[in-house]
C-alpha cells in the first residue's frame, strides 16, 4: 500500500505544489468561460462535508484499483470538452434519448461516480451536483496518484442534455497533430500551454491497442523510439490479428499508476503512445514547455493544478441553469 502511505504523509513536495498552485491560480491564470461564476468552498453552508465525503469514497477506490485515478480525470476531461463541465457524460440512454455521450466512447468510472453520489446524497440530499462531484473526484485523484493537492472551485449545475454526436465534434483525437489540438483547446478557452500541461495526465492510466497500432503498422512512426516500438509490438499485434481492445498502460517507462511529469520525459524520448503526444515537440513553443515540465516536477504540479481548475470552468451551468440531479446517471425528469 505504498500509494496510501505516500498520500497520508503529505510530504513537503505536496505542500510546495499546493502553495505554487494557489499562487498561479490567483495571479496568472485567466478564467475560462464560466470560471468566475464558480466559488471555492461553495458548499460550506449547504453541505459542509461535501468534499470530505467525496474524498472518503474516492481514496479507497483508488487504493483498491490504482487505475481509477486516471479514469476519474479522463471522465472530467471528456465531460468538460463536450458540453462544458455539466456531467452530461454521465447520463444513461433513455427512451427519449437513446444516444447520450457515453454511447459514443468507452470510458471507465461511471459506476464509481454513482457510488460517490449516493454517499453524498446520504449526507446532503439534493445539494451537490454531479458535475461538482466529478470535479472533486478528479482533484482527489491528483492527491492520491500524484501526491499533490489543490483547491477546486464549485457551484456547477448538472445539464439535462447529452448527445453522442457532440463527442466526435469536440473531443480531440489521439491521432490529431498539433494545430488541430491547439484549435480544439482554443474552442474551449484553453491555450497551447494548457494543452501541453494537461497532456501530462497521460503519465498514468490505460489506453487500448486500437489507438496505438496506427503508429506501429505497417511501419513504425519514425518519431517513435525504435526500442520502445519493438516492445509495444509485443503487446499490440497488427490490427488484422485482432487485439485492438487489449488494455495497455499509457506509461510504459515507469510506474503506470503515478501522475507525474514523467510523461514529458517520455515525449522527449519518443516513448509515448499517441500522435497527439509526440506532436507536442513539433513546434518551438510547445517543445519548450515539454522540456520545462520534464525538468521541473513541482512547477508542473502547480501548472497542472491551475489548468485543471481552468478547464473545470469551461461552459459551466450555474445559478438557476440546469439542475442538481438526484442520481448522476439520469436527469430529474428522465423518461
Amino acid at each position: 500500500m505504498a500509494m496510501a502511505t505516500a498520500a497520508c504523509r503529505r510530504p513537503a513536495v505536496m505542500l510546495m505544489a499546493f502553495a505554487m498552485a494557489a499562487a498561479v491560480m490567483m495571479s496568472t491564470v485567466p478564467p475560462a468561460s464560466g470560471t468566475t461564476t464558480l466559488q471555492y468552498d461553495f458548499y460550506s453552508s449547504s453541505c459542509p462535508k461535501a468534499e470530505e465525503t467525496v474524498r472518503n469514497v474516492v481514496e479507497p477506490m483508488i487504493f483498491n484499483d490504482p487505475t481509477m485515478g486516471a479514469a476519474f480525470i479522463r471522465l472530467f476531461f471528456h465531460d468538460c470538452f463536450v458540453r462544458g463541465c455539466d456531467a452530461s457524460i454521465l447520463l444513461d440512454p433513455t427512451s427519449s434519448n437513446t444516444q447520450p455521450e457515453k454511447t459514443a466512447i468507452p470510458l471507465r468510472g461511471y459506476d464509481a461516480v454513482n457510488k460517490i453520489k449516493a454517499a453524498v446524497e446520504a449526507v446532503c440530499p439534493g445539494k451537490v451536483s454531479c458535475a461538482d462531484i466529478l470535479a472533486f473526484a478528479a482533484r482527489d485523484s491528483a492527491v492520491v496518484n500524484g501526491n499533490f493537492a489543490f483547491a477546486m472551485p464549485s457551484g456547477r449545475r448538472d445539464g439535462t442534455a447529452s448527445s453522442a454526436s457532440d463527442v466526435a465534434r469536440f473531443i480531440p483525437s489521439p491521432a490529431f497533430h498539433l494545430q488541430d489540438l491547439v484549435d480544439s483547446f482554443a474552442a474551449k478557452g484553453l491555450t497551447a500551454d494548457d494543452l501541453v500541461i494537461l497532456s501530462g495526465a497521460h503519465s498514468f492510466g490505460l489506453t487500448h491497442c486500437a489507438f496505438v497500432t496506427g503508429r506501429l503498422y505497417p511501419t513504425v512512426d519514425p518519431t517513435m523510439n525504435a526500442t520502445f516500438a519493438a516492445a509495444l509490438k509485443k503487446l499490440c499485434p497488427p490490427p488484422a490479428s485482432g487485439g485492438g481492445g487489449r488494455a495497455v498502460s499509457n506509461n510504459q517507462v515507469t510506474d503506470p499508476n503515478v501522475l507525474s511529469n514523467q510523461y514529458f520525459k517520455n515525449v522527449a524520448a519518443g516513448e509515448v503512445m499517441f500522435t497527439s503526444d509526440q506532436t507536442l515537440t513539433s513546434r518551438d513553443d510547445t517543445k519548450a514547455m515539454v522540456d520545462d515540465n520534464a525538468a521541473n516536477p513541482v512547477a508542473w504540479m502547480a501548472r497542472f493544478a491551475a489548468a485543471m481548475v481552468k478547464m473545470g470552468g469551461v461552459e459551466v451551468l450555474t445559478g438557476n441553469a440546469g439542475e442538481v440531479r438526484k442520481v448522476c446517471f439520469a436527469t430529474n425528469t428522465a423518461s
